[in-house]
């Protein structure tokens, strides 16, 4: 009988649709490999932003898509102010192939209450 491969070794099965800011933040604290994305506005990333977050608008993500690739099968937490434009962003990720792509609940907002209060909220 020839062994199948388990679901909890993709990707997908393995990342949650959103993920917690304090675990986003453990994340880093660890030294774990995923990609942070920002999908707000270039001034909204101005006013206050995740250290290491690489900023790429909702608007030209299915653009850059390319600058995703050395992620698509590994880690992607997307946020925006909220978590409704990522939510947006990681859903059309998924479509695309990108498996462990997860929105951080909350986005930066959260963050800024809740693991980084020198983070201004806006």
């Amino acid at each position: 009988m020839t062994e199948q491969p388990t679901p909890a070794s993709s990707p997908q099965s393995a990342y949650p649709l959103e993920i917690d800011v304090r675990e986003v933040a453990a994340l880093q604290q660890r030294g774990e490999d995923f990609l942070l994305v920002d999908v707000r506005q270039p001034e909204e990333y101005q006013t206050a932003a995740i250290a290491g977050a690489v900023l790429i608008p909702l608007g030209e993500l299915a653009g850059r898509l390319s600058e995703l690739e050395a992620y698509r099968d590994g880690r992607i937490v997307v946020h925006c102010h909220h978590g409704s434009r990522s939510m947006r962003a990681v859903l059309g990720l998924r479509q695309h192939g990108f498996a462990g792509v997860q929105n951080m609940a909350g986005g930066i907002d959260a963050w800024s209450r809740l693991v980084d209060p020198q983070i201004p909220l806006y």
